[in-house]
């Protein structure tokens, strides 16, 4: 990318304050630095944790990325932040569940690899971050299937879908209460478990810490455990999962 710039200069094609603001490795919007320079180091864009921040700078920085023709994931929106946010950028998809926000640079959702990620979800209760990290998943090109509602109250739901699950790449598995999901699933599948502890549970679940302690000393091999409630992690984790796999296929 370097060459091609400079001979764009040498050519007159490219003036050389174009050529520095094609080579800046950041923006600085004052309050903050848009990080251009992340797909190219990470493979995927930088993506904006909505909260704690305000209608209007998650508005500029969208805006900043636009300028790049990336594809926009904005994580924890508000229901009243992401209005404000779609009457000036209407082409966001606002998701309510996972609080979503979704830009494409490509109206049509195209999975950029083969294969596709298990998204496995304990109880109804823990949708909003099973769809965060779904959500996730699908902004980066990747196909998810979900497998909702399987908790180990009703273990029987699971080995309906087992099978599925079983041909993933990599599974996510979110659960809250005891966070027992992600070591049975474990136990029956041969690739990557990503777990999600959730904050959802009574008094003793200390919200999600309960949980998050269970997946730590899950005594099936293979999981990795992210923090509580993060959907987004554990989707991104298992995202790069994914994409290894593609190389070696």
């Amino acid at each position: 990318m370097l060459e091609d710039i400079l001979h764009q200069v040498a050519n007159g094609e490219l003036s050389p304050e174009e050529a520095k603001e094609k080579l800046a490795t950041f923006e600085n919007l004052g309050f903050a630095k848009v990080d251009h320079h992340r797909k190219k180091r990470q493979g995927f864009p930088e993506v904006i944790f909505g909260e704690g921040k305000s209608a209007s700078q998650i508005i500029d920085i969208s805006r900043a990325m636009m300028n790049k023709q990336e594809n926009i994931l904005i994580t924890r929106v508000s229901e009243e932040k992401a209005t404000a946010i779609c009457e000036e950028i209407p082409s966001f998809e606002y998701d309510q569940i996972s609080r979503t926000l979704v830009r494409r640079y490509q109206e049509k959702l195209e999975y950029q690899l083969d294969g596709y990620i298990a998204i496995v979800c304990a109880g109804t209760s823990d949708l909003s971050v099973a769809e965060e990290a779904a959500k996730t998943a699908e902004a980066f090109g990747v196909e998810v299937r979900r497998f909702y509602d399987v908790g180990v109250a009703g273990i029987h739901r699971l080995f309906a879908h087992i099978d599925e699950i079983r041909d993933a790449t990599v599974s996510v598995v979110i659960a809250g209460m005891e966070g027992a999901l992600p070591s049975v699933v474990g136990g029956l599948v041969s690739h990557p478990i990503i777990a999600v502890p959730t904050s959802i549970g009574y008094g003793a679940n200390f919200q999600g810490l309960s949980a998050l302690l269970t997946m730590l000393n899950s005594c099936a091999s293979g999981i990795s455990v992210v923090n509580i409630d993060n959907g987004f992690g554990g989707a991104y984790n298992a995202i790069l999962i994914h994409r290894l796999a593609n190389k070696r296929t």
